[in-house]
């Protein structure tokens, strides 16, 4: 209201909005304005922890400045499939596009953006030609070999995650790292697929491995499975076999036992994004930063044999 208006007349027509439940009409404001003050979010369509929690991040980061976000759900991060997306998003008038991109196709998918558009990949190729923020996740996975090699164990089997995920592949790379600096055994890693159930499966392989006492799970669902499938065959942990996770889940503090893993920041992940676009559009030039944000171990009872928990 500006500020010519007297008293009376303010709190006479702040009553009368109050009273008629009136919102203003963002719409409207956007055709006066010509800014939208909304950002385009690409993101798979998954209800897997760490793409949900990033989206989540980015939405609670966007509503700090200001921003609404327009989420556009795909099947997979490929060309076609983000171009259709991106369509979509730029015809309701987004000013910056965010991009989800835990696939290794994501490589192709982003250099086929529009050029005239803010964008920054989230979890995406470090070699993108876009800004990028994204969890150091080889980083995050030496952590956890590291762990379970100061234990006193020769060597860390791994139960991998889909190698076609960027996250997957950097985890791979992190452990295989840690061990070949350690002087320790590379053994071949057992793939799964996010899921507790493919944990469960490698939990069966591993658990006639007389040898494996200590392995590192790629993420905290696949680790509940593994530590059914040792529970099942008579293998106690942390006594007989030491367990890792990634994630940090909520419900990762409740496994029994409860489950060490690492922890991704998730709440940084969405503020850097949005901050990245926000530069882009205050400067009008779209840019190529890259934000690296490192994970955290999280030490509890299935890696700890007579230590006291960490929760």
């Amino acid at each position: 209201m500006h500020s010519s208006v007297s008293k009376p007349t303010r709190a006479r027509v702040l009553a009368a909005i109050e009273q008629l439940g009136y919102r203003p009409n963002t719409a409207a404001r956007a055709l006066a304005s010509g800014r939208s003050k909304t950002i385009g979010v690409v993101a798979l369509d998954t209800t897997l922890y760490g793409p949900v929690s990033t989206l989540s991040a980015l939405q609670q980061a966007a509503q700090l400045h200001g921003y609404f976000v327009s989420v556009m759900a795909v099947r997979s991060i490929d060309r076609q499939s983000v171009r259709e997306a991106v369509q979509r998003l730029t015809s309701q008038a987004v000013e910056g596009l965010a991009i989800i991109a835990p696939y290794t196709s994501a490589h192709d998918a982003l250099a086929y953006l529009p050029t005239g558009t803010p964008v920054v990949a989230v979890e995406g190729d470090p070699e993108a030609d876009v800004a990028v923020v994204t969890v150091d996740q080889a980083a995050g996975a030496r952590l956890a070999t590291e762990h379970l090699l100061a234990g006193g164990h020769e060597t860390v089997f791994h139960v991998a995650g889909p190698p076609e995920w960027e996250e997957g592949r950097g985890r791979v790379n992190g452990w295989r790292a840690a061990l070949e600096e350690a002087g320790a055994e590379v053994t071949p890693p057992v793939l799964g697929d996010w899921s507790a159930r493919s944990g469960y499966e490698a939990g069966q392989v591993l658990s006639q491995i007389s040898d494996a006492t200590a392995i590192f799970v790629a993420n905290d669902h696949m680790a509940l499975g593994a530590l059914r499938a040792l529970h099942e065959r008579g293998r106690r942990v942390p006594e007989d076999v030491a367990v890792v996770g990634f994630d940090d889940t909520p419900e990762s503090a409740y496994f029994i036992p409860p489950l060490t893993t690492v922890r991704q920041d998730f709440e940084r992940v969405g503020r850097a994004a949005v901050q990245l676009l926000v530069d882009q559009l205050s400067t009008g030039t779209r840019r190529r930063d890259r934000v690296v944000i490192d994970p955290e171990l999280i030490c509890r009872q299935s890696s700890l044999v007579g230590q006291p928990r960490e929760t």
